[in-house]
């Protein structure tokens, strides 16, 4: 079915802003298979392309890794060397990249490059200061086109399984057109407000998640050492007031849950580096907010640990393996 979206006559930016609006009332109508751009194929850019092809979306990709481009070459996508070039070909470009800086840069070469374009919708799902993502969003839109920030949740297992959280920055009519998209690729698309709310979101769901982790990783190290069995004491945390995804999911001692990477030496998984980023940029928005987050920067810094001691590439539940070899020390 055909849909056409009328607007009244008017001139200058709101002619313009009436056209942008239509353009997505008509992609949030539309379905079946789109031209998809995706920058960044690390362990979730990967999976969540590979998604959107199995959906049936064609993908246009791009990474610094030759090997992450011909993995998803194999499965049909088109490889690029140039982003500008990859966001020319697309309808939706993702990005899902490691930090403020690299994001920054790629929307910048994007846009230098004369990759946008009018009806082009741009989704960066990367975790970021929500400060950049909507300085970025100004750009793009300056340049014409629609940016929304949605980050996910839900970790390298939920980018496989298609099971992530989004968590959308923009308008509701963004929102709308990208929301079958993110469909491809998550379980739970929630609309969080204007831009940079996706982000902030995130922030805050990650800084938990690392109080979460050293907390169960302090607990599980203080119940061995008093001498309960760590599966018992596990099961008992899972039926218990003390449950929480790292719990249930990514349990940091080894042997208690196959799949966990603590079963693989901490391989895999959310790397210590990129906790470490989201905490610090935790710390510096309720530094500009004004907010207390004692347990956040002292999660922070235990984290900040971790990175000095090269444990950098390992999953964040090696601070249990830090932990359990520390006597006070």
């Amino acid at each position: 079915m055909a849909y056409r979206v009328l607007t009244l006559p008017c001139t200058g930016s709101s002619q313009q802003q009436l056209k942008l609006l239509s353009d997505l009332l008509i992609r949030s109508f539309s379905s079946g298979p789109k031209n998809v751009g995706f920058i960044g194929l690390g362990n979730m850019g990967g999976p969540m392309a590979s998604n959107l092809m199995a959906k049936g979306h064609k993908l246009h990709v791009f990474d610094i890794s030759k090997d992450a481009k011909e993995s998803l070459k194999a499965k049909g996508a088109v490889p690029y060397d140039n982003v500008a070039e990859l966001a020319k070909a697309s309808d939706f470009v993702v990005t899902m990249l490691p930090n403020n800086d690299i994001v920054a840069d790629t929307y910048d070469t994007i846009i230098g490059g004369g990759g946008i374009k009018n009806q082009t919708i741009f989704i960066d799902s990367s975790t970021i200061d929500p400060n950049v993502a909507k300085a970025v969003q100004k750009k793009v839109k300056a340049a014409g086109a629609t940016f929304v920030d949605a980050p996910v949740s839900g970790g390298v297992p939920g980018a496989k399984n298609a099971t992530l959280t989004f968590m959308v920055g923009g308008t509701s009519e963004e929102y709308q057109a990208v929301k079958e998209l993110l469909e491809g690729m998550g379980k739970k698309i929630t609309h969080c407000g204007g831009y940079g709310m996706g982000q902030a979101a995130k922030v805050c769901n990650n800084m938990m998640l690392g109080i979460s982790m050293c907390g169960l990783a302090e607990c599980m190290n203080l119940a061995i050492r008093l001498g309960l069995d760590p599966k018992v004491f596990a099961d008992i945390v899972n039926a218990s007031t003390g449950r929480s995804w790292a719990s249930e999911v990514n349990n940091p001692v080894p042997g208690i849950i196959p799949t966990a990477p603590a079963a693989s030496g901490y391989a895999g998984g959310f790397a210590t580096g990129l906790i470490t980023k989201d905490l610090g940029i935790a710390s510096a928005v309720a530094t500009s907010s004004n907010s207390p987050i004692p347990l956040g920067a002292l999660t922070h810094q235990i984290y900040r640990t971790l990175m000095a001691k090269g444990l950098a590439n390992k999953d964040f539940s090696v601070v249990y393996d830090f932990l359990k070899n520390t006597e006070g020390k």
